[in-house]
């Protein structure tokens, strides 16, 4: 496996696999009390550049739960605010912690991390990506729906990292994966050519959600206008009014279809109140397997690469 997570695209079925199932055996001792603290010893850096309150709180939860230490820097605090070269940073950071966590806007940030860093680079969010949100959403498919092959999983709304990663996330599954985004906010192009030709068939792009949604055994939302973005809600909340998930809506995918969303969640515009708190919701369950996912992807990039 590679010494770096920054996209999903970038590995193979068993080793997203591997991490998947890694997670559940550590929510299971945790939720029976184990704390084996493998990684008791070890430092990460959490450096943010984008707020956050689940991604920042299940890594942190996740490394105090192994046994290891967290460092919390924003863009303010560091030197990064300044203009220090991404290539000092990263190794200056490499010689003090054993793996770095970063939540950023550009994908070429974590890429040049990467590029000069000796430790683990774990990309937390970039515009471009998000694997390990989908990472967790993946595991809470296999929970609900037992397998990560067979369910029709659908995409509604806009064309954002998220769609991206899931984008991903189907061409190594192989899981069908119908997307709904409106005209001009498209997921990105290179990504799905790619992602298409590593698993042809297995995607789908159109704008009409109740072809999209049909059928469908997962159900996704996101956010209409990300971090970064706000300047374009009130443009983006017209391009995206006929994209709300509601009852009528919802009522078109699989009757024992799950409905997901990342949060935090915009209740009367991406998605209504009734479907976020109804019985097909496993928001939560999603919203927790993050701290699990990223114990398991912690301790496999700090383990393997300190072996």
């Amino acid at each position: 496996m590679k010494n770096h997570l920054l996209a999903l695209g970038d590995f193979t079925h068993d080793q997203l696999r591997a991490l998947i199932d890694r997670a559940l055996v550590l929510k299971a001792e945790r939720k029976q009390g184990l704390r084996p603290l493998q990684l008791a010893g070890h430092t990460v850096c959490l450096l943010f550049e984008k707020p956050s309150t689940r991604t920042r709180v299940s890594f942190e939860s996740a490394m105090y739960g192994l046994g290891g230490q967290v460092i919390f820097m924003s863009a303010k605090e560091s030197q990064l605010g300044r203009g220090e070269p991404l290539k000092d940073t990263a190794r200056v950071l490499s010689r003090y912690v054993d793996a770095i966590v970063v939540r950023t806007f550009g994908q070429e940030v974590v890429e040049e991390l990467a590029r000069y860093a000796t430790v683990p680079v774990i990309n937390a969010l970039t515009d471009l990506h998000h694997p390990c949100q989908v990472l967790s959403d993946l595991m809470t498919v296999l929970e609900q729906k037992g397998s990560l092959e067979k369910p029709k999983v659908t995409w509604i709304g806009d064309g954002n990292n998220m769609a991206n990663s899931w984008i991903e996330a189907a061409s190594v599954f192989g899981f069908p994966l119908s997307l709904a985004c409106p005209e001009g906010f498209t997921p990105n192009q290179v990504i799905l050519d790619k992602a298409m030709a590593r698993n042809p068939g297995a995607i789908h792009l159109c704008q009409d959600p109740a072809t999209a949604i049909q059928d469908a055994d997962v159900v996704n939302v996101d956010v209409w206008a990300s971090m970064g973005q706000e300047a374009e809600q009130e443009q983006r909340l017209g391009v995206f009014r006929n994209y709300q998930l509601d009852a009528a809506l919802l009522a078109r995918a699989d009757k024992e279809a799950i409905v997901m969303h990342c949060l935090p969640a915009h209740r009367g515009e991406e998605v209504t109140e009734e479907v976020l708190e109804g019985p097909h919701s496993v928001i939560f369950d999603q919203a927790e397997n993050k701290m699990h996912i990223h114990a398991a992807i912690l301790e496999h990039f700090i383990l393997g690469a300190n072996r």
